[in-house]
């Protein structure tokens, strides 16, 4: 067991972390970034990335964050293989967090990048689909079906608007809803009803992704929920949209969230309420949610950390005086 001694400590990887850490480290910060479960965050888990600024041709999600971590390292971040079981935020800078490990981390400023993950339905072929005609992001993935058949599955703003994006790539979306009537805004629901090219499918829950011949989606099982009957809907792309859940579990009584368990930040910013703490990216952003806007919160949070520094030790030069 170690104590790690670091100006920004950041939690979570992924464009948010990994972005943080660059500004960082070239402020001379000399970031440590705990990496988490899963480093690199939902982008190593997505193949063709078609939409981050830079690239002409598809470039895979696992390459970039790959990069992103080289860069980081490069000019002078720690990585750490490790999870953070536990923070202790209510004495203020210095910030302190341990890790499975047993490891202690003291970080004088600390970057909250632990990102969010999309819920899924857990039933069979969704995983093994996943990339191969099952998605969890239309804004992502939905150019990958120009003129074809989509389906997208909930009934809440997500859905709703996922749908409402589609139709810029499709003419046949069917929306997919285990109720028969929308949770969504009126406005959205409007929307999606003077649409001539969405199609609600009302009463129905998908018990199965199947793939078709050529190894990707080709069609749903679907079971009725008022009378059990089951059936069939074809379709090359299904997206999966019943929420996100932000991994903010750490943070609960420590930190203000919204009614979704997404961290609050003052507008515009990435700063919490408690001096010193920022978040960036999926863990505070549940409108956007893509990898260019995650890497933004995570450059604004690095330099929002070198300001916080510098006018603390400002202050302390001057009361010394």
């Amino acid at each position: 067991m170690a104590t790690h001694h670091t100006k920004m400590l950041i939690i979570g990887s992924g464009p948010a972390g990994y972005s943080a850490a660059i500004y960082g480290a070239r402020a001379m910060l000399e970031p440590i970034v705990v990496q988490g479960l899963q480093p690199g965050g939902q982008l190593t888990i997505t193949t063709d990335v078609e939409n981050y600024p830079g690239f002409k041709d598809v470039i895979q999600g696992p390459w970039l964050m790959e990069q992103m971590q080289a860069q980081a390292e490069h000019v002078g971040t720690r990585m750490m293989w490790d999870t953070i079981v536990e923070v202790d935020l209510a004495n203020g800078s210095p910030f302190r967090a341990v890790g499975d490990s047993g490891d202690e981390y003291i970080g004088e400023t600390l970057v909250i990048a632990t990102g969010a993950q999309a819920k899924w339905l857990g039933v069979d072929g969704e995983q093994e689909l996943g990339g191969k005609g099952v998605s969890a992001c239309a804004t992502c993935d939905g150019f990958f079906y120009r003129g074809k058949k989509v389906v997208v599955i909930g009934g809440g703003n997500t859905a709703v608007e996922e749908a409402l994006y589609l139709t810029n790539h499709s003419d046949d979306v069917t929306l997919i809803h285990r109720r028969d009537e929308l949770r969504s805004e009126k406005i959205l629901q409007e929307r999606l009803f003077a649409s001539d090219k969405i199609t609600p499918l009302w009463n129905k829950t998908v018990s199965a992704f199947v793939a078709g011949e050529n190894g990707a989606l080709g069609h749903l099982d679907l079971v009725d929920t008022v009378s059990g009957e089951q059936s069939t809907i074809e379709a090359d792309g299904a997206f999966v949209a019943i929420g996100h859940a932000p991994a903010t579990e750490l943070f609960k009584g420590k930190l203000p969230m919204d009614d979704g368990g997404y961290l609050q930040v003052e507008a515009g910013t990435p700063k919490t309420e408690i001096p010193g703490v920022f978040a960036c990216g999926d863990v505070m952003d549940h409108t956007y949610r893509q990898a260019v806007t995650a890497a933004g919160t995570g450059c604004m949070a690095a330099l929002d950390a070198e300001r916080f520094l510098a006018t603390q030790q400002h202050a302390q030069k001057e009361a010394a005086e």
